[in-house]
């Protein structure tokens, strides 16, 4: 404990979790699965951090190493500096009462009212009856539930019974909420107001958040950074806004919508143009034609909203001499664009 108390107040250099050529071999009958190849990855306190990637990407598998719910097969995992898969049992139960955990089904008791579901890792803690009370009526209001502290989970919504789940996630007081695909069970209105409520955790109580999951609607809403995973291995990882504009991998491509499932392959050879938002309410074609004082030929066209912003793409039409190709391409790089050509 010293050590990590040494590591944020002397060098303050320590990010709160990181990631080191971490690898994960499941043994299976006639073989093995490597679940995650030298995944390196480095979370910031306060960061809203999604991990994204399709079904079998190894998602589920890299969080539950986080707190050691699962054990590597080889590499790190440090927070605050302090490796995990070094800890004694003592101090990885601590380690872990700093990193609650919120699942997709709830994990709620049933017999219990929603109370009691929230005080439950208060008495296990040994909080008196009183604080535990006034601390979980607290917790409530702040997931809006309130009125429903003597309700049975049976009598609850999904979004309501993921409230109650969050509420018992912070009863420890947490510094670290780890969120396993905790929207996928929601229609798309609930998700976004539990996002909303995850995103305003982060911003009042400073709590970090990683958050698993396979929508892309769901990292464009509130997270901060994101890392892609594709079988096993990481694809991309960054900002949000810098993976979105200058993605690299075929999965990032897919997953943010700038590529389909299947590569679109445009009717004639065509030049696709990528903006973000700084640039996505800029009359850019208009002004290209002007400039250039050629002719666009606009093939599809698409705008996102990302982090309260909007971004898109934009497939033209590509001219036929290489002269004026070079010359669109340069022009809408300097206005900010990120462009590419597209054979057909």
């Amino acid at each position: 404990m010293n050590e990590r108390k040494v590591c944020l107040t002397v060098t303050n250099a320590c990010p709160q979790i990181q990631i080191k050529n971490l690898c994960k071999v499941y043994q299976i009958p006639g073989g093995e699965v490597h679940a995650l190849q030298n995944i390196n990855l480095t979370i910031e306190k306060g960061d809203i951090y999604g991990i994204i990637g399709m079904s079998g990407a190894g998602k589920s598998t890299l969080i539950r190493c986080l707190n050691r719910l699962d054990t590597p097969t080889d590499g790190q995992v440090l927070i605050d500096g302090q490796n995990v898969l070094a800890m004694k049992k003592k101090e990885l139960l601590q380690t872990r009462r700093r990193m609650a955990m919120i699942f997709q089904q709830f994990n709620l008791q049933m017999q219990k009212t929603v109370a009691r579901n929230v005080r439950y890792p208060l008495e296990i803690a040994g909080v008196p009856k009183k604080e535990a009370d006034a601390r979980v009526m607290e917790l409530l209001r702040i997931v809006g539930l309130e009125e429903k502290a003597k309700a049975y989970p049976a009598q609850l919504s999904g979004g309501q019974k993921q409230r109650v789940a969050i509420a018992r996630a912070l009863a420890g007081d947490p510094e670290m909420l780890l969120c396993d695909e905790a929207t996928s069970a929601l229609d798309p209105m609930t998700t976004q107001s539990i996002l909303a409520l995850l995103q305003k955790i982060n911003q009042e109580m400073g709590i970090t958040v990683v958050l698993i999951t396979h929508e892309m609607a769901v990292i464009r809403q509130i997270c901060n950074k994101v890392a892609i995973l594709d079988g096993g291995k990481l694809a991309e990882e960054g900002s949000v806004d810098d993976v979105f504009m200058h993605t690299k991998s075929a999965a990032g491509r897919r997953l943010f919508g700038i590529l389909p499932d299947q590569e679109e392959v445009p009717p004639q050879p065509a030049i696709r143009i990528v903006f973000d938002g700084s640039t996505a309410g800029q009359p850019i074609i208009s002004k290209l034609v002007k400039d250039l004082g050629m002719d666009v030929n606009i093939l599809s066209a698409d705008v996102r909203q990302l982090n309260g912003k909007s971004f898109g793409q934009m497939m033209i039409a590509r001219p036929e001499d290489p002269t004026d190709v070079k010359r669109v391409m340069e022009y809408l790089r300097a206005a900010g664009m990120t462009v590419e050509e597209v054979h057909a």
